[in-house]
């Protein structure tokens, strides 16, 4: 079966040690639109690298808060086109919730969307009154926040092939001194990474993971730290540097935030106390 998330592509290749172009063929990571609906009716559009589209919008609907369990999830369909052939760009989704409780939910959640950006105090209070505070939970070495770069980069596959993805891992405890991947999922986008890797545990059952590092490349942002806290996770480390919104977020409702996990250190910005030096 062809890799949906890959394509070849002609290029030329120049370099400072050589006179003129040579062609070449390029491995791309593929970029395309996902339509989401709700029991048939258009609901949101998202690019992401084609893949494990319902792990993908199972996690952002827990995420924003339209579902709170995988019981909530209900019926993931195929869409077809007027010859009956599956859409490969859509899905639909029938959600097991009350028509009032989802009303409520779409207009409390649109709320929320149309604060964010404008007034950081206004999103976090939102997010607040939706998500409970973190208890500690489990706590980890120094040392092994240390060792999830390199772990999270040799299961990045299609990065490897194409240098052109974001990647969200998550973490469990091995052992007394460890970890071990759970699940790895890539996709164009961070946020779309994030979400398919909580959808992943979401289906599986594992939710809450109270137990868990994430660790995701590139910068923390608001958004991200919105959806680890919705699956309880309780550390987020990045290879980047968090936002101030992401900061003060994390802050407030209990996660722990590292941020600049490299070779020989990382920062900590909020509640250091799951972390053992």
């Amino acid at each position: 079966m062809a890799d949906l998330s890959i394509k070849n592509r002609p290029a030329v290749r120049w370099r400072l040690s050589q006179d003129g172009f040579d062609p070449v063929v390029e491995t791309l990571a593929v970029e395309e639109p996902l339509e989401i609906r709700l029991g048939g009716k258009r609901f949101t559009l998202t690019m992401r690298t084609p893949g494990h589209d319902r792990e993908l919008a199972a996690g952002f609907l827990l995420a924003e808060g339209f579902i709170n369990s995988i019981e909530e999830l209900g019926e993931v369909r195929a869409v077809t086109n007027s010859r009956g052939e599956p859409e490969p760009n859509a899905i639909d989704i029938v959600l097991c919730v009350p028509a009032a409780g989802l009303r409520e939910r779409l207009k409390r959640n649109f709320t929320i969307s149309s604060s964010c950006g404008v007034c950081g105090k206004t999103s976090i209070e939102s997010i607040q009154r939706r998500i409970e505070p973190l208890k500690d939970g489990a706590k980890f070495r120094a040392e092994t926040i240390l060792k999830l770069p390199h772990l999270m980069r040799q299961a990045q596959q299609v990065f490897s092939t194409t240098g052109g993805l974001h990647a969200a891992a998550l973490f469990r405890p091995a052992d007394a001194e460890g970890v071990q991947l759970a699940v790895l999922r890539e996709d164009v986008g961070r946020h779309n990474a994030v979400d398919k890797a909580v959808g992943h545990a979401l289906i599986e059952g594992w939710l809450p993971l109270s137990s868990s590092i994430m660790m995701v490349s590139g910068r923390l942002s608001f958004e991200i730290v919105q959806k680890a806290a919705a699956a309880s996770i309780p550390i987020l480390a990045a290879v980047s540097a968090p936002s101030s919104l992401a900061v003060e977020l994390a802050d407030e409702i209990g996660v722990t935030l590292a941020g600049f996990v490299r070779d020989r250190g990382f920062n900590v910005y909020t509640h250091p106390q799951r972390i053992i030096a």
